[in-house]
């Protein structure tokens, strides 16, 4: 049984916090993947940003709809989505773009657990990690040369 460790990228392209958001789009464009973990000092994973958290950036903001209801308004999306949005857009830094609610696996994880959980959770790639500690990145492209094994 193959596991990520047999497939995945060691040595994985990431960024810090502070890494800002031209820099991203700098690495994007010149390594041709669309995903980059964000590790602290010591090399813990913090976050993600995917290619796609930069196309947001452009945009134009949706207006929620809102009811009035006894003189107050109220966002239909709820004001934590209009947040989001608001904080996304605005973004200059990894550390405020990034998504820190993190999906990964571990180097011991069979590769169809991997492939599950890519497919369940329709990502393009995974952090693999020991504990916090960022050990490599396990993309679709991985598992798909995987099978000429």
């Amino acid at each position: 049984m193959l596991t990520v460790a047999d497939i995945m990228t060691r040595n994985a392209v990431s960024i810090k916090g502070t890494t800002t958001v031209r820099e991203m789009a700098g690495i994007f464009d010149a390594m041709r993947f669309g995903t980059l973990p964000v590790v602290d000092d010591a090399g813990n994973l913090t976050g993600i940003v995917t290619a796609s958290d930069l196309v947001e950036q452009d945009r134009p903001l949706h207006m929620p709809t809102v009811i009035s209801l006894f003189d107050w308004i109220i966002p239909l999306g709820g004001e934590e989505s209009l947040q989001r949005d608001l904080n996304k857009i605005t973004a200059q830094t990894a550390a405020e773009l990034a998504s820190t609610d993190v999906v990964t696996v571990t180097a011991s994880d069979s590769v169809s657990t991997a492939a599950e959980i890519m497919s369940s959770k329709k990502l393009h790639a995974l952090p693999v990690v020991e504990g916090k500690k960022l050990v490599g990145m396990v993309s679709r492209i991985d598992i798909i040369r995987s099978m000429n094994r």
